[in-house]
């Protein structure tokens, strides 16, 4: 089964589209090994004990709860119920070197902490929407929302907890709303953020993230890890389910009220937000200059881009997608001295020292080769969603 999505006025017509998507997860097998790869468990922390107490998964509003941060009413029903899109919790992988499954084009989510590099390609991603893992020893969640088109991770350490989420079946601004299943409270997984129950207002840190194609990512990740399709789960990996859907003539899927009439819903933005300043830059143009210099909150950041990535949710068949190319957002520092970068041969060389940058950050020739530029936080995303919950938030066309 397809999604076909265009513009759903009502929001019952949406919600059947969605319950038809969320039926096609229903079936739970393990299908045998892919005979090219050798799938690996690698160590994971423990989460903590569920805990006794009001759960906002029933009742956002609950009278034994904190006050949500946001209307409830605005939490809405998305179609399947809790888990009714599966989370991985016990993710397996496979070494860059065996998988064969992916095309060069294919988005993938790249994820570096602790010396450890982990990609996890987004054809899985869009069946699960949550992986609970630990990568450099610490405890994360790499996730992925279709329909506003984010990737984000977060630290699962909550004071002395470690929670793990699952899929709350329910929406908030077109975003996915997850839920710790230690305490039940609802979390905004655009912000990292519980919005209601036990943990109202705790803020996830969240480790910077790039959605780049396989092919950037395995030739510079010859010895990684890489999310293996063999989650426990039979599921269409590979195929879009979503298909038509980055379309900007469209209205984002399940959104009530305006949208940011600035720029079309649906345009492709990086967000970026250093403190309390944030922009969104539009991918069109930043694609055609392929380098963009700016400064938020007084910090000087690069941002790079290049074509090359197809869309995970244009055609059916994700390789074939349309091209919205790759992105990677940067200090623009070079030897903690601030430096300017230019565009050559699809690397990036800085001004400073002549060393030139692969799309991930990694210094590839050049004096520093062997070093890393340091990230920032971003999301490739769709216009609506970053102007939903950043409403000041400036456009740099």
């Amino acid at each position: 089964m397809t999604l076909q999505i265009g513009r759903q006025p009502r929001l019952t017509a949406s919600l059947i589209l969605f319950v038809l998507f969320a039926a096609s997860c229903s079936r739970v097998s393990t299908p045998g090994k892919s005979p090219e790869a050798r799938d690996v468990e690698l160590p994971q922390a423990a989460s903590s004990p569920k805990e006794n107490g009001p759960s906002a998964l029933q009742d956002p509003s609950g009278p034994d709860l904190p006050e949500p941060l946001v209307d409830p009413s605005k939490i809405i029903p998305g179609g399947p119920p809790p888990d009714g899109i599966p989370p991985i919790d016990r993710p397996k992988f496979n070494r860059t070197s065996e998988v064969e499954w992916l095309k060069d084009r294919e988005p993938v989510v790249a994820l570096e902490l602790g010396g450890e590099n982990r990609a996890y390609p987004t054809q899985i991603l869009t069946w699960h929407e949550i992986v609970n893992d630990t990568v450099g020893k610490v405890p994360v969640t790499v996730t992925y929302c279709p329909l506003c088109n984010s990737a984000t991770a977060f630290d699962r350490r909550v004071g002395e907890r470690i929670v793990d989420f699952g899929t709350s079946g329910k929406l908030y601004n077109s975003a996915l709303v997850m839920y710790d299943r230690q305490t039940e409270s609802l979390w905004s997984q655009f912000e990292g953020k519980a919005i209601a129950g036990r943990l109202t207002g705790t803020t996830l840190e969240i480790h910077p993230l790039s959605t780049v194609s396989w092919a950037s990512w395995r030739n510079a990740n010859p010895d990684g890890w890489v999310l293996s399709k063999n989650t426990g789960f039979d599921r269409d990996y590979g195929r879009n389910p979503y298909v038509g859907y980055d379309d900007r003539e469209k209205r984002p899927f399940l959104f009530e009220g305006e949208t940011d009439g600035r720029m079309p819903a649906m345009t492709r933005v990086v967000g970026i937000r250093v403190e309390e300043q944030s922009a969104a830059v539009v991918l069109d143009t930043l694609i055609k200059k392929k380098v963009m210099h700016l400064e938020l909150a007084g910090q000087s950041i690069v941002v790079f881009a290049r074509p090359g990535t197809a869309s995970a949710l244009d055609t059916s068949e994700i390789p074939e997608g349309k091209d919205v190319g790759e992105t990677g957002v940067f200090k623009a520092s070079v030897d903690r001295r601030a430096s300017k970068f230019m565009s050559q041969g699809g690397l990036f060389v800085d001004s400073l020292t002549g060393t030139k940058w692969d799309i991930l950050g990694n210094a590839v020739a050049g004096p520093k080769r062997g070093e890393k530029l340091q990230p920032i936080e971003h999301v490739d995303t769709f216009w609506f969603a970053w102007a939903a919950f950043l409403l000041d938030t400036k456009i740099i066309r």
